[in-house]
């Protein structure tokens, strides 16, 4: 288990890749982080067992009167909802559509701002490994999988420096494997677990992305070992 808190999400993210280098994961493999605090987590495990990064970019669907509070998640054509939450606080329909109209649009403007009209990377037949600065109650990873399982990877990985022991044990039965860090009890919050958790703005994670930018040329060849 690693020694909390970490320094930073690229420290966590160097700790990440030590363990994955264990796991001999193979030359087809691909990290994709999600944005915005994850970028800078995948991009340190990337440089470390040299693979390609991209992202995927998946949406919290918030409670409309809370929006911190999640009621489900969007990651492209995949939306998850919690229906024994949005049944509790009777939720209508009509806001669930809002919602998630309105998230759809913000996913697709960050998929055209990071992207910059780069289409998406082919994932079949690769080890995918989806990456993220941390799992609180996992929702967001959850569409992330599940977007992912359904485009045929070869193996997906989920891989977080710290996470919830909930979220990371639910994530392990949908994922070929979970792999956390650190799993601290009582949780609280990802943010509790690093000394420097800044907020990762959009132009940092352009910049870390145009280092690590995945061709259509890269997307229809080997990849790097």
């Amino acid at each position: 288990m690693a020694t909390l808190p970490f320094q930073d999400r690229s420290q966590a993210g160097r700790l990440l890749a030590a363990e994955l280098a264990s796991r001999h994961l193979g030359p087809k493999t691909i990290v994709l982080a999600l944005p915005r605090g994850g970028v800078e987590v995948g991009a340190a495990v990337a440089e470390a067992l040299k693979v390609p990064l991209d992202v995927i970019v998946v949406r919290k669907l918030g409670v409309p009167w809370q929006p911190e509070l999640a009621m489900g998640a969007l990651a492209g054509d995949t939306c998850i909802l919690d229906h024994p939450l949005i049944a509790g606080l009777e939720i209508s329909r009509q806001q669930i559509d809002a919602v998630i109209a309105r998230e759809a649009r913000e996913m697709e403007r960050r998929e055209t701002l990071y992207r910059g009209g780069l289409p998406p990377p082919s994932l079949g037949g690769r080890t995918v490994v989806l990456v993220d600065d941390g799992l609180a109650t996992g929702s967001t990873m959850l569409a992330a999988v599940r977007h992912v399982r359904a485009m045929q990877p070869q193996k997906l990985i989920v891989a977080v420096p710290v996470g919830s022991p909930q979220a990371c044990s639910h994530l392990g039965k949908e994922a070929d494997e979970c792999i956390c860090l650190a799993l601290p009890e009582p949780f609280v919050a990802v943010g509790a677990w690093y000394r420097d958790f800044r907020q990762v703005t959009d132009a940092e994670v352009g910049q870390i992305l145009k280092r690590y930018r995945i061709t259509v040329a890269a997307s229809t060849t080997e990849p790097r070992s």
